[in-house]
């Protein structure tokens, strides 16, 4: 079991706290965090080992599990690479390219792996979906929340519209070649509410929406491709396929059948994967222990979101264009 620590016991970092102390990949040592009264209240209430020290707890794991503000993640994660330590980051990776980049450096040269924390690339839907995708063309994706005032120090893009940033990077095999994008703040300084059209270098568009100020939660994307639709609902949890190929001579009396204006007909085939139930924030700590153990690829290499969060600024500074 990979010895691991946590830096930052807020709300998510207690749920990370919790599964690692769950996990039989993990064995939790203890976590850190700079309110001192909230974690002694933590320790209490749990039993997890505060080290009121950030630098003792370094000397004690094999991993450090970030879960702090953006603005703390370059200097937190600097610090355990060049002592040697694996980095699981949450995203956003850091608050600039330049600091993902520098630490990107830092990894290779003293050997580290490290992991960025894009969790809808475990969600199950989409797990089911990825062999699905083959070159998808048009990709159309909503991420609405209800209001919380987490979070709201930073744009929605880098809230929310980078889970599906980084979901959509994944699937498209093309570099980024034009980005349109408006924002609106309505409650907060930075936008509460964002749209971008990312066109890639193969012709695929996809078009993104963001927003967390919705009357109810969404977060959905669609993915058209040749002769394939294919939709993935994060927050259910259900993936749909709908598939057209060449209509058979004689179809059933129950086919679908559509017919061009050239008389061409193609049969209609729907298709829902099966969704397997896991827990996402789990499976991206331990596949991370895997990559550690086996010395592989992580799923989330550090350079997949530092490019998650170069697209997610050019669509902030588009917002003035």
């Amino acid at each position: 079991m990979l010895k691991v620590g946590v830096l930052g016991a807020g709300h998510l970092g207690k749920i990370h706290l919790r599964l690692l102390n769950e996990s039989k990949k993990y064995s939790l040592i203890g976590f850190h965090d700079t309110n001192k009264d909230h974690a002694l209240a933590i320790e209490k209430e749990f039993g997890y080992s505060y080290f009121e020290n950030y630098d003792d707890l370094l000397k004690e794991v094999d991993v450090i599990d970030i879960v702090t503000p953006t603005t703390n993640h370059h200097k937190m994660a600097e610090k355990a690479i060049k002592a040697g330590v694996h980095v699981f980051i949450e995203k956003p990776i850091t608050s600039t390219v330049e600091e993902a980049e520098h630490l990107i450096e830092l990894a290779k040269e003293h050997k580290v792996k490290g992991q960025v924390g894009h969790v809808e690339r475990f969600n199950p839907a989409f797990r089911a979906a990825i062999d699905k995708i083959d070159n998808p063309m048009f990709i159309e994706s909503h991420r609405l929340a209800e209001f919380n005032p987490r979070g709201t120090d930073v744009p929605v893009v880098l809230d929310l519209m980078i889970h599906d940033i980084d979901a959509i990077l994944s699937v498209v095999k093309s570099k980024v070649k034009n980005i349109n994008a408006s924002g609106v703040s309505i409650i907060s300084e930075t936008p509460d509410i964002a749209n971008a059209r990312i066109q890639f270098e193969n012709g695929c568009v996809a078009n993104l929406t963001a927003s967390r100020i919705s009357l109810k939660n969404m977060r959905k994307s669609r993915f058209f491709q040749r002769d394939a639709y294919v939709s993935v609902d994060f927050l259910e949890k259900v993936t749909e396929v709908v598939k057209m190929k060449d209509a058979p001579k004689e179809p059933d009396d129950f086919a679908m059948i559509l017919q061009n204006a050239e008389g061409v007909k193609k049969q209609i085939y729907f298709d829902n994967p099966e969704v397997e139930t896991n827990n996402a924030i789990l499976d991206e700590l331990e596949t991370f222990a895997e990559a550690i153990e086996n010395d592989t690829r992580p799923i989330v290499t550090l350079e997949q979101g530092s490019e998650a969060l170069r697209v997610a600024i050019q669509i902030i500074k588009a917002f003035d264009n």
